[in-house]
């Protein structure tokens, strides 16, 4: 590539090196720390995952514990930002706007030169942001952080009051895991080229969080869940689907800007989900019903895209996963963040190492040769 090489949207640009995750859209893989993540996912702790990634190997017993008891103590708000969170839910804002509001004030009433801490202090505090935001806007008393449960639990037992079951709580663990890191995405290139300019790690995880409100990033799994369950009522998937083709509609969960087969987190994600669905006695229909989606969606986009690949991606088992543990809809993006800023804080860091500053350039196509009009001779 010259260096007048123009790549839209960066596209197959290679602009860093890193050890914590490697994505092949060809082949369907997926690996983070080393890990396929079918394994990581279905087998670790959310802190096991985290520390795999700011540490580049798993902890011993007495290192999680320590990692669990650090992560506990950095859960609570302090008052200042727990007024702004509120005041965003009193509002109407949306989630994603109050996550951003928080993670801004995540370095409030704490001394974290360290970089590793500032790190350790986003991720313990995101989920704290999220629910109490969530229970204001319901016009419910917040729930303090329980320091006796692991970081998904203490998620769900925010949410609701109530302490999870070992089902949902494994089916959030899961989900986490998944979506943690996923090469250079757009929130995770955000963090990486703020982090270069020798920033600080709430800095770049405050504009990750703006960069995974797009649309485009992190907003598919709400509507996805809508389409399952505006088909649930219809009771016809196919029809469903071409009726929604037919109208210029885009169908939800299908389709990925790499993958050219099926995303290897859906697999996951699909797994996890009949896991929790046969598992806890839950409407096992709806989880039949949305395999028939998936199977009738492919069939009628091959039908109607044939020369494009519409497999299904990490969306469609992400809404209906997390709308079976409990997780509000409206809270889908932000619930995404909770996890990924994992991710986020691990490149921040690895971007630190580097101290490399991120400075592509652009391609100019303005005008040329201009001369100057005095103001009174316009």
């Amino acid at each position: 590539m010259t260096e007048d090489t123009f790549a839209p949207g960066l596209e197959n640009v290679v602009a860093g090196e890193t050890r914590l995750s490697h994505v092949d859209g060809e082949a369907g893989d997926l690996v983070i720390g080393g890990f396929p993540v079918e394994e990581l996912a279905a087998n670790a702790t959310y802190e096991e995952t985290l520390f795999l990634l700011w540490n580049d190997r798993l902890p011993t017993p007495d290192e999680l514990d320590a990692l669990r008891a650090d992560l506990a103590s950095r859960r609570a708000l302090t008052d200042e930002t727990r007024a702004v969170v509120r005041a965003a839910a009193e509002e109407g804002a949306d989630a994603m706007d109050a996550l951003r509001m928080g993670a801004a004030a995540a370095s409030l009433g704490r001394s974290d030169d360290d970089p590793e801490a500032a790190a350790r202090t986003a991720v313990a505090r995101f989920p704290t942001v999220v629910a109490t935001y969530w229970r204001a806007r319901e016009g419910a008393v917040p729930v303090a952080p329980d320091p006796d449960l692991g970081h998904a639990e203490n998620y769900l037992y925010m949410l609701t009051g109530e302490v999870p079951d070992a089902d949902a709580t494994r089916g959030l663990e899961t989900y986490l895991n998944t979506v943690v890191d996923h090469g250079l995405n757009a929130s995770t290139f955000t963090a990486r080229t703020i982090a270069s300019t020798r920033s600080d790690v709430i800095s770049a995880v405050t504009g990750a969080v703006g960069a995974l409100k797009g649309p485009l990033h992190g907003g598919a799994p709400g509507p996805v869940l809508d389409m399952l369950l505006d088909i649930e009522a219809s009771g016809d998937p196919e029809a469903a689907v071409r009726a929604r083709l037919d109208a210029g509609e885009r169908i939800m969960g299908f389709g990925h800007r790499v993958y050219r087969v099926r995303d290897p987190r859906a697999a996951v994600l699909s797994a996890a989900a009949e896991r929790f669905y046969d598992g806890d006695g839950a409407d096992s229909a709806f989880f039949s019903l949305a395999t028939e989606v998936e199977e009738a969606a492919q069939a009628v986009l091959a039908e109607h895209k044939p020369d494009r690949s519409l497999a299904t991606n990490v969306e469609f088992y992400t809404a209906l996963l997390l709308y079976g543990i409990g997780v509000p809809r409206d809270l889908f993006a932000a619930t995404f963040g909770v996890a990924r800023v994992g991710g986020w804080t691990a490149h921040s860091l690895e971007q630190l190492d580097a101290d490399r500053l991120i400075r592509p350039r652009g391609r100019y196509v303005g005008e040329r040769g201009r001369t100057w009009t005095p103001l009174d001779a316009r």
